[in-house]
């Protein structure tokens, strides 16, 4: 069996699933969450537990059945206690600034940039270079971290730029540490 599919995925208090047509609809205090299960992956409530289990041996139905296994559990994370990413904006100048349903991103750009927010996603933003997502469902919050960060990745010279929180860029040498180092010069 699956190592990651055979794990029991624990219902906390206040938690509700309910199974139907294919989907596993998920509610909690944080919110509500439908996921599909794969029609070749069947689950079963027994008491405060969710089991996943897989019709057959062969390795793509295996792979759906950790996939399932795992959707579930963040499923019952995400309405029960929610996700939480964070930004950093690095470089002179470089701001946020929540307006209304937007995030307005200052990053060196000759407008500012607009991200529009998600009604289930709620952003905070801290002395205009941090800025908080949280949600219940985690791929949405991923992808508009990843959203976020694309307006202006950070770069490997300066390290300006937005990156999530904790992120560690490699920098490169610039032109004038290589110039300095004497290897450079053309040959009589």
């Amino acid at each position: 069996m699956s190592r990651v599919g055979k794990q029991i995925v624990r219902i906390p208090k206040g938690v509700t699933v309910q199974l139907q047509n294919g989907h596993a609809v998920v509610k909690g205090p944080k919110g509500s969450l439908q996921i599909s299960v794969p029609p070749d992956v069947t689950v079963k409530i027994e008491g405060d537990t969710l089991k996943a289990a897989r019709a057959s041996e062969a390795d793509d139905v295996k792979a759906r059945h950790g996939l399932a296994a795992r959707l579930l559990q963040n499923a019952v994370r995400g309405v029960s206690e929610g996700f939480t990413r964070e930004l950093e904006i690095v470089g002179v100048g470089y701001r946020a600034a929540k307006q209304g349903a937007k995030l307005v991103l200052t990053v060196g750009y000759t407008k500012p940039v607009e991200v529009v927010i998600p009604k289930a996603v709620e952003v905070t933003v801290d002395a205009n270079t941090r800025v908080v997502l949280k949600g219940p469902d985690r791929h949405e919050l991923g992808q508009l971290a990843a959203n976020i960060r694309a307006v202006r990745p950070p770069e490997v010279y300066q390290g300006k730029g937005i990156r999530y929180f904790g992120e560690r860029i490699r920098k490169k040498a610039g032109k004038a540490t290589s110039a300095t180092s004497g290897g450079g010069g053309a040959k009589k």
